[in-house]
């Protein structure tokens, strides 16, 4: 699988990106290792499937057809020309499949793993969510997840069902996972919100203050000790394993 120019450039740009994506694509590096060829992920709400890119995996996505305003206006769902984009900028996508997670007819343990990050949150049908998760996912496979920190953060995005409490979380997937992790993860503040400003050639003082921002915000969420405070933190990243 040989990487396009757009994969390199994301792949060189990671150490500068927002700490979230820097810490789902470690996770996601750490479970690739430990697999034998090429494993079959399923990237669920991936949209331009930024957190996939480059991987040494054969990446499914799956997201909801893009129909509503809100979607647009919040960037959600997918439509012909994210696909047609993501295609021509991805090496690693076996397939891109316009569906609802919480009732899909993609087949039993068929998949590796399964990333989804910042998306259940905007799933009303939570339960059948995970439940369809946990049914595609191969005895040993991993969920990756990640979603607001209900513990601290208020819910004022209009596409939000629900913000999840650390235990809420950790409740819902033990329902249908054996093993299951939930963190605080991403420490909050200033640098931050900084660093979520878009970049932009036509604006180098703003995208270097960006930059600044995600480089302070990556140091401030590696403290080992912020994965236990909810006080000051805007993620949950959990990571659910099924065994049988």
């Amino acid at each position: 699988m040989t990487m396009k120019i757009y994969e390199m450039g994301r792949l060189l740009a990671e150490p500068v990106l927002p700490p979230l994506y820097k810490q789902v694509r470690a996770r996601l590096r750490e479970i690739i290792k430990k697999s034998s060829g090429s494993p079959l992920i399923l990237d669920v709400g991936g949209r331009k499937s930024p957190y996939t890119i480059g991987l040494p995996a054969q990446i499914t996505v799956i997201d909801l057809p893009r129909s509503s305003d809100v979607q647009e206006e919040l960037n959600l769902g997918i439509n012909d020309s994210i696909v047609k984009q993501a295609r021509q900028r991805r090496s690693n996508i076996k397939d891109v499949i316009f569906g609802d997670m919480t009732c899909s007819d993609l087949p039993d343990q068929s998949f590796d793993y399964v990333v989804s990050v910042e998306v259940i949150e905007h799933v009303e049908a939570d339960d059948r969510f995970v439940s369809e998760i946990s049914r595609v996912l191969k005895p040993g496979g991993i969920f990756l997840l990640t979603t607001p920190n209900g513990d601290w953060v208020e819910n004022k995005n209009p596409d939000h069902k629900r913000h999840y409490k650390k235990g809420e979380l950790n409740a819902l997937l033990n329902k249908y996972f054996d093993e299951v992790t939930v963190e605080y993860a991403i420490a909050g503040g200033y640098y931050r919100k900084l660093g979520l400003r878009s970049w932009s050639l036509n604006h180098p003082i703003k995208t270097a203050s960006s930059i600044f921002g995600n480089v302070v915000n990556s140091i401030q969420s590696a403290n080992g000790e912020l994965k236990h405070r909810a006080e000051g933190t805007h993620h949950l990243i959990a990571v659910a394993r099924k065994t049988k």
